[in-house]
């Protein structure tokens, strides 16, 4: 396998951590969405949308996360991201795709550069945006996740589709300087997942194409 990405985003990091949790070998190919890689003609003649990730695997080359991550989990059911019982599948689909839906669509980068090129918005108006969504929606995914009573994850005693698409969430939102303060679920879930060397090795900081550090 191979899996085209960039370190910071945030949906290559679900499918690390997703590809990592089923114990499967892929090889990481950077792009650079600074400098627009992804929207390189050679690219988009295999990924049409422009988008990360893309993962090249049994011959054929998919995109979007959210459907990447289903398809991982039919094709290498074990472990399941998601468990038997149905409402309980509900419950962390219901959080999984209002991060992936209401936080990541209006806060990724191509909507961030929209506004600066075309509404010649600050940083300053920039970095409220991307917080006013943060908390539009993890302020009601920790009020569910209260009345949850969840232990160290969503589910059971191990992470599964919501932890893979709610830490990379997390990740950025420290990024922003969003206040986590009032979210102590949410808090307690990442730690237990990054205590967990399939969500490290995972970590954006300590991919090959991420800025060295001193």
């Amino acid at each position: 396998m191979k899996l085209y990405g960039y370190f910071r985003s945030s949906t290559s990091y679900r499918l690390r951590i997703a590809l990592n949790l089923k114990g499967l070998a892929f090889e990481n190919i950077p792009v650079n969405l600074v400098t627009a890689e992804n929207k390189a003609p050679a690219f988009t003649a295999r990924n049409p949308f422009g988008s990360l990730p893309l993962l090249e695997a049994d011959g054929r080359d998919r995109a979007q996360s959210m459907a990447l991550l289903e398809w991982l989990d039919e094709a290498y059911p074990e472990p399941p991201f998601l468990p038997a019982d149905i409402e309980a599948r509900y419950t962390i689909r219901e959080l999984a795709y209002a991060i992936a839906t209401e936080i990541h669509a209006v806060n990724n980068l191509p909507v961030l550069k929209y506004l600066k090129e075309h509404f010649d918005a600050s940083q300053q108006a920039i970095d409220d945006w991307y917080r006013n969504w943060l908390a539009r929606t993890l302020v009601p995914v920790e009020a569910r996740l209260a009345q949850l009573r969840t232990g160290d994850f969503l589910h059971g005693d191990a992470p599964g589709l919501f932890e893979i698409v709610a830490i990379p969430q997390l990740y950025n939102a420290r990024r922003f300087d969003f206040d986590l303060a009032a979210c102590p679920h949410l808090t307690r879930i990442e730690a237990a997942c990054l205590a967990l060397p399939a969500f490290a090795a995972a970590n954006p900081d300590v991919q090959a194409d991420a800025p060295q550090r001193p």
